[in-house]
């Protein structure tokens, strides 16, 4: 989803090196290289297929979904969601028991606008081919009204469904039904307290660690069947957009990825996982973007992400008013 403080950092990013692709399964990072992935909003990485990530693009695309090769960065299939309505603002994936993905059509760029959202389950495609496989459509509501979300996942052995919505001022973990129906609503209710502005989530293959991502930081959760106890900040790469989040399938590692045209998919190691990504479970701010704050607002979330913003803009205004000052000579 475009938000101006992230186009902002965007253009002060610029010149920024992609990661090469390498690695058999991602591990070390890749550059998404299909043109036709321009707002990847999600990622999720595949079960069933080592090494593969599924991604999809955030609006004005189509019901379609991505497998991407992460040794590449090239697409192997795309996947056309039939038996859904017309796709609203996709903005999560996730992999669910029994190789079952997981679609979050949730985003509300009119911040609580829809009175529903959707999610859309379907079975990994066992064969990665250009194919339509059929989905089932589920409706989404929450409890204390309609909100705007970026943030899906599922825990890998109940099977349930969270979100996470997203709020400058940090947003709140929401509870699905133990089992989604597609014969009516599904209300979502809060549980707790998430300290970022969430444009993302996934939770560790084993079910123990739940990773939330914003534009600029990240902090990760010690998770229990949803409930949830801050551990740590997450070191997260500088990104133009940051919009999405991952585990690797074997959960040593975080892939971090963002919008825009050949966009770069950055590895990192998992906390308690591949280093020293924050596993020791302090509130030391991590190295490579994560925030530096010290309030409860997490990793640039909500006050230090707008002393960050302003900071970005009076930066910009200073270079603006200097090749002013020059063109005058």
């Amino acid at each position: 989803m475009r938000r101006p403080f992230a186009l902002l950092a965007a253009a002060l990013l610029v010149g920024a090196p992609a990661v090469p692709a390498s690695a058999a399964d991602g591990e070390k990072g890749f550059t998404i290289e299909d043109p036709r992935i321009t707002e990847s909003s999600g990622l999720a990485a595949s079960r069933l297929h080592p090494g593969v990530y599924w991604t999809h693009n955030d609006s004005d695309d189509g019901p379609y979904l991505y497998a991407v090769d992460g040794r590449t960065g090239k697409t192997l299939a795309r996947i056309t969601l039939s038996g859904v309505g017309t796709p609203r603002d996709v903005e999560a994936i996730a992999v669910g028991p029994g190789n079952r993905l997981f679609v979050g059509d949730i985003g509300d760029n009119f911040g609580g606008r829809w009175p529903y959202v959707w999610i859309y389950e379907l079975p990994e495609p066992t064969e990665l081919r250009d194919r339509t496989v059929r989905a089932t459509q589920y409706v989404v509501k929450y409890a204390d009204g309609p909100r705007d979300a970026e943030s899906l996942v599922v825990d890998p052995e109940s099977g349930r469904v969270y979100i996470i919505d997203k709020q400058e001022d940090g947003g709140h973990l929401y509870q699905g039904p133990a089992r989604l129906s597609a014969s009516g609503d599904n209300v979502f209710r809060r549980t707790a307290a998430v300290d970022l502005w969430a444009t993302d989530a996934a939770l560790s293959p084993d079910g123990g660690q739940l990773a939330v991502r914003g534009y600029l930081g990240g902090i990760w959760y010690a998770w229990d069947d949803g409930r949830i106890e801050r551990k740590g900040r997450l070191s997260v790469p500088l990104q133009g957009q940051g919009e999405s989040v991952t585990y690797t399938a074997d959960g040593t590692k975080l892939l971090f990825g963002s919008e825009g045209s050949g966009s770069p998919v950055q590895a990192e190691d998992a906390p308690g996982g591949g280093g020293d990504g924050g596993g020791d479970g302090s509130e030391a701010s991590a190295a490579g973007g994560s925030d530096a704050g010290e309030s409860g607002d997490g990793a640039l979330g909500g006050r230090s992400l707008k002393v960050g913003a302003l900071a970005v803009v009076v930066a910009c205004a200073a270079l603006l008013g200097v090749r002013r000052l020059f063109r005058r000579r």
